[in-house]
């Protein structure tokens, strides 16, 4: 068995804290927040998932040293605003240890994927990447499941498949590191949209419309980035798209749902009360199509609607009345 360090607290650290903790592992979470600590250790529970018995080998501290020594492994699971500033902090405390990036998402500043940034902070460190379609509230109470580690090193992909896999938790191995860390990101525009989709009152075929061009987009721009195009149609890309577009589960899509009944991305942040990836994905993909220069309609369209004054109808007229192309344009 193995000592697991899980730097983030939030639903998605909580839920690997509990899975690997019912393998027979030590599980030493990280927090930020006095309050989720004080419940994890004092109450077994958690803020986020309030129906979940937290196991007595999950151990919470506010001390990244305390978490982090003696492990076997890093899974960081912290927004991905946040990302670069967590890993300055305990950068000093890794020693040996693979990191796996378990957060979704890029860093607005730099218009970087978060394995490129772990590869600036810590060059030498052994870097993999969780991702696939995988709610915390069922991972947490062992609903079957997929996820996919990436790596450069077989050995780590070992470890996590070795140290994760179960009866409930299926782990593949992919080799693509930027484009599992990519799809993971962008998949979460494409499920803000289908939010908004769904408050608009659009049918399946709209639905399956937007899953389909979404795709294309993620795509499109991923392998421009890097990334290899049969990576998007795998768990990270189309797995986790239909798994975000389609649940309640889903902060995002739930974003996205407020936004279409006509609320203010103010109102939006304060109703669903965690971070909303998507909002901050959406300007980093519009710039990174941009850049790259990628046609993204979709994710243009939503872009001015956040941004712009552009209403949500309107956008689905927009992008409906294009110039008619090839699909595979």
């Amino acid at each position: 068995m193995k000592t697991i360090a899980i730097i983030g607290s939030g639903s998605w650290g909580v839920a690997l804290a509990v899975h690997l903790a019912k393998k027979g592992n030590k599980v030493k979470l990280w927090s930020f927040s006095d309050e989720e600590a004080e419940i994890i250790n004092n109450k077994r529970e958690c803020i986020f998932l309030p129906d979940l018995k937290i196991p007595e080998n999950v151990e919470c501290t506010l001390n990244y040293e305390e978490a982090i020594a003696g492990s076997d492994l890093i899974l960081h699971v912290t927004p991905s605003k946040f990302f670069r500033a967590n890993v300055k902090q305990y950068k000093q405390y890794v020693t040996n240890q693979p990191i796996i990036i378990c957060s979704k998402g890029f860093e607005l500043e730099n218009l970087s994927t978060l394995d490129e940034v772990l590869e600036e902070e810590l060059p030498n460190a052994k870097i993999g990447v969780l991702s696939g379609p995988s709610h915390a509230e069922e991972v947490s109470i062992g609903v079957p499941t997929a996820l996919v580690i990436a790596s450069k090193h077989a050995d780590v992909i070992e470890l996590v498949q070795n140290t994760l896999a179960s009866e409930t938790l299926r782990i593949y191995s992919n080799n693509d590191v930027r484009g599992v860390s990519i799809g993971g990101a962008l998949k979460n525009i494409i499920a803000f949209c289908s939010g908004v989709a769904y408050a608009l009152k659009l049918g399946d075929n709209s639905f399956a419309a937007l899953i389909t061009r979404g795709l294309s987009e993620i795509s499109r721009l991923g392998e421009k980035m890097g990334g290899d195009k049969q990576t998007f149609y795998g768990l990270t890309g189309l797995g986790d798209l239909i798994v975000t577009c389609q649940s309640m589960h889903s902060r995002n899509r739930r974003a996205g749902i407020l936004i279409g009944q006509g609320k203010t991305l103010e109102e939006t942040k304060q109703e669903i009360g965690m971070t909303i990836e998507s909002i901050d994905n959406i300007e980093i993909a519009y710039k990174l199509a941009q850049k790259y220069n990628v046609e993204m309609p979709i994710t243009n369209a939503v872009y001015d609607v956040l941004h712009g004054n552009l209403k949500p109808e309107d956008a689905v007229q927009m992008l409906m009345t294009r110039k008619l192309k090839a699909e595979n344009e």
